[in-house]
């Protein structure tokens, strides 16, 4: 028998990417603690991409790249156990490029960790190409740590929703909260200009649009509740003109925004949308992108 029902999710094992730039150190240590946090095992994954070197390097190069990357996941390795001596850690050397080998490195119920910025690229740029890859094409929930590690947590977990059809990957904001001991907070953005040129035109209908959301919201929060009764939950309806530039300010005063994926128009290739986009690029906090498939997956059972 399947069924496609949400159900209360249990958070997975954390894969995190391990490259050696400050960013993904710090990724690493964010992800330890989410591990330890959620009683998972950590898994440290090193892609050396040796089957696509292996078409132009020769045999020295492959196995000096190889030794690297083994001395770099044993030196991560014994640092996370310095400051968590109790978290199970394991560490795999991938054959695979890096998307591709944290893609299959967490399977299907995983949760993949990642620095916002990789050691390729240019300086400018705020996120690597690994990072909004694995962010667009994983099919499991990918974390960018993003933000001040140093900040005080604001004991609270956002999540940026939209309406009804939320209910499935916000179970994972729920979860992610209820993992933290913090309270849920439902943002959603209400932008009038979404609306200009639509039937509803008159400011009446505007309104009364604007109280129906408010009220979807609502009822998006109570059923959250009903899966997770002790978990404080609030919602709240944004007004403005740019839902990114709201986002990303209601992300300083949270521990880690969480989105769904949009789906992909006609099933043909990964997306992300304009919104998660620029969060990936300028959130104070971690962002955490859920695919749309993911909690709502068709389970045997």
């Amino acid at each position: 028998m399947t069924s496609e029902t949400p159900a209360r999710p249990e958070l997975g094992n954390v894969v995190v990417g391990v490259d050696g730039s400050p960013s993904g150190r710090a990724a690493v240590l964010w992800a330890a603690e989410e591990a330890e946090r959620r009683g998972r095992s950590l898994h440290l994954v090193h892609a050396a991409d040796t089957d696509r070197r292996a078409i132009f390097a020769n045999a020295d190069t492959l196995q000096a790249v190889r030794e690297a990357g083994r001395d770099l996941l044993a030196e991560t390795a014994s640092t996370v156990q310095d400051v968590f001596p109790d978290l199970p850690v394991t560490k795999e050397l991938s054959r695979q490029e890096p998307v591709a080998g944290l893609r299959a490195a967490a399977g299907h119920r995983g949760t993949i960790v990642v620095g916002n910025r990789g050691l390729g690229g240019f300086s400018a740029l705020m996120l690597g190409s690994v990072g909004l890859g694995v962010a667009a094409r994983a099919e499991v929930p990918v974390i960018v740590v993003r933000g001040d590690g140093d900040r005080p947590a604001s004991g609270s977990v956002t999540a940026a929703v939209h309406g009804a059809s939320d209910l499935g990957w916000l179970l994972v904001a729920a979860a992610e909260a209820d993992a933290r001991k913090a309270a849920l907070r439902l943002v959603s953005v209400w932008n009038v200009l979404t609306h200009v040129g639509s039937v509803a035109t008159m400011l009446d209908d505007l309104d009364g649009i604007a109280r129906q959301r408010v009220q979807e919201i609502k009822s998006l929060a109570d059923l959250v509740s009903e899966f997770y009764p002790q978990l404080i939950v609030s919602h709240h309806v944004e007004t403005g003109t740019s839902t990114p530039g709201i986002l990303v300010e209601a992300s300083a005063h949270t521990d880690l925004l969480v989105l769904g994926r949009e789906h992909r128009a006609l099933g043909a290739g990964p997306s992300l949308g304009r919104v998660a986009h620029v969060l990936l690029h300028h959130a104070h906090c971690p962002v955490e992108i859920v695919p749309p498939a993911f909690a709502t997956r068709v389970e045997e059972t």
